[in-house]
């Protein structure tokens, strides 16, 4: 008897352990954060953006700290290493490299060259540049999609919001009240999403092909937004802060269809602009790390919250993941790790792949 008893256990149990896995395979092997090597910058450095393809093309852009300024930085992963480009126009200029917008089968870059704004553009023929039709004094954000790219900033009459159609540029108008963009993205020429810093506080505006208008989105009272994420689907993702005696805490809201649901994930007063929907389904960001020597990364999926570090560090002091892009399968991180006694220089990270 006591051998069937455990016979039976013995197979009770392999089904268990066999639906879990047909359940939940991603719990089965958690793939880990890996260091991928970017040659080195002249410190301290600034990463602007990265921006993936797939797993055979991605870019990173910013800027370092050269003796006589700023200058631009550009860097390429080609499925296997990163390796720095310097073919662009004004690559040995002063200047800082903004947002990678990637169009078609086109790459497109907000460039600061020289105090003059322009948007790098690389095709199979190389790189060219699409000069802005005025410089600004701040070049705040940029997106493209095909066929259209904006451009938002201030000059010294305040405000400026420039619509490139293919072929020229004209000034668009935003609705009164508005008193600066902080970030602009579209998923297409007509579905344009920008949140603005307005008389009344922060507010969501989406242009429609013909004028920019209040999207009548229900922010939280007293927070800001860091980021709107538009996805192919429909579903859009906002996120942010709000403000509760003082305090700040990470907001996410999400719409699908017509109804917006607002959740507070334990993720402190994290910033949400480099948040990316991961392959698995997932939103991911990095969020400041309670160990010097290792990046740290939140997922969230529904109400769940979970983390994630990137490798150790040896003699690391600070690791500054600054941005994320979905490759192919996996996800790539550019940011900042410093080492004791050095300046902050170049790193990269993968998970999965």
């Amino acid at each position: 008897m006591g051998g069937l008893v455990n016979g039976l256990r013995a197979v009770v149990i392999c089904l268990v352990i066999a639906c879990v896995a047909a359940v939940s395979p991603a719990a089965a092997v958690t793939p880990n954060w890996s260091a991928l090597p970017v040659p080195a910058a002249a410190p301290p450095v600034t990463v602007s953006d990265l921006a993936a393809r797939g797993p055979d093309e991605a870019w990173a852009t910013g800027y370092e700290h050269a003796a006589d300024g700023l200058r631009p930085m550009l860097y390429r992963w080609d499925r296997t290493k990163w390796t720095r480009d310097t073919t662009f126009p004004g690559a040995g200029e002063p200047g800082r490299l903004g947002k990678i917008q990637l169009v078609g089968e086109e790459v497109w870059i907000l460039q600061d060259r020289a105090g003059a704004g322009q948007i790098l553009r690389r095709s199979a023929g190389g790189w060219s540049a699409v000069p802005l039709p005025q410089t600004l004094w701040t070049y705040q954000d940029f997106t493209a999609v095909p066929g259209a790219a904006w451009v938002v900033g201030e000059d010294d009459t305040g405000l400026k919001v420039l619509h490139y159609d293919g072929s020229g540029w004209t000034a668009q108008s935003t609705p009164d009240g508005v008193l600066f963009l902080m970030g602009i993205t579209a998923r297409t020429s007509t579905d344009v999403w920008a949140w603005a810093d307005t008389s009344t506080g922060t507010t969501a505006l989406r242009w429609d092909g013909t004028v920019w208008r209040d999207a009548k989105v229900p922010l939280p009272p007293n927070s800001n937004v860091h980021t709107i994420m538009l996805e192919p689907s429909g579903r859009v993702t906002i996120g942010g802060s709000q403000y509760t005696d003082g305090v700040a805490r990470t907001y996410l809201m999400t719409r699908t269809g017509h109804a917006w649901r607002t959740t507070y994930p334990p993720l402190g007063d994290t910033s949400t602009e480099a948040m990316v929907r991961g392959p698995d389904g997932a939103l991911w960001l990095p969020v400041r790390s309670d160990r010097a020597f290792q990046s740290k990364y939140a997922r969230v999926e529904g109400i769940r919250t979970t983390f994630s570090y990137g490798p150790q560090r040896t003699n690391a002091i600070d690791v500054k993941p600054r941005a994320l892009a979905r490759a192919g399968s996996s996800l790539m991180s550019f940011g900042t790790v410093e080492i004791y006694g050095s300046k902050p220089n170049l790193m990269s990270e993968r998970l999965g792949g």
